[in-house]
C-alpha cells in the first residue's frame, strides 16, 4: 500500500479529499488494452478505498482480468488540485452490503434520495463490493 505522508501539504489534501470528496473516476482496463472510467461513489477506511458496483458491470470482467487500476479525483476550476491513486483492485465478498456500511450510508443518503433509491434498493442495485488498495499517490 502507499503510505500517504500526512506531513506533508500534499498529503495532507490527499487525505483531506479521500475523507470528504463523494466522486471519484475508477480507470479499469478492457480485455483489448481500452482504459474504462467509471465514475463512482466510494468510502475510504484509512487503508483501502471501497466501491459498490452493479454485479455485471464491465468494471467487474475488466478488474477479473487486469487488476490494476487508477482513481482519479476532480482537478479544480484552474486545473489545480490534481489527485490520483494508482493500485490493485479486487471484488471483496467479506465487504457488508452498503445499507448496512454505516460511514458509506451516512455519506450518500441525500444523493441517493436524489436519484430516488432508498439504502436498500441501492444496495440490492449496486451489490459488488470492490476494494482498492492504492500503491502509489501523484498529483500536483
Amino acid at each position: 500500500m502507499a503510505a500517504i505522508d500526512g506531513d506533508s501539504d500534499f498529503g495532507r489534501r490527499v487525505l483531506h479529499r479521500l475523507e470528504t470528496d463523494e466522486l471519484l473516476w475508477l480507470t479499469t482496463v478492457s480485455p483489448d488494452g481500452t482504459p474504462q472510467p467509471s465514475l463512482i461513489w466510494f468510502h475510504w477506511d484509512g487503508e483501502t478505498v471501497l466501491i459498490y458496483s452493479q454485479p455485471n458491470a464491465p468494471k467487474l470482467r475488466n478488474i477479473a482480468a487486469n487488476p490494476r487500476v487508477s482513481l482519479n479525483f476532480q482537478a479544480d476550476e484552474d486545473g489545480e488540485n490534481v489527485v490520483i491513486l494508482i493500485g490493485g483492485a479486487a471484488v471483496d465478498p467479506s465487504a457488508p452490503p452498503s445499507n448496512f456500511h454505516e460511514e458509506y450510508r451516512r455519506k450518500y443518503a441525500k444523493a441517493t434520495l436524489h436519484i430516488q433509491y432508498t439504502p436498500e434498493s441501492l444496495a440490492a442495485e449496486f451489490s459488488a463490493a470492490i476494494r482498492v488498495t492504492p500503491t502509489r499517490v501523484r498529483g500536483f
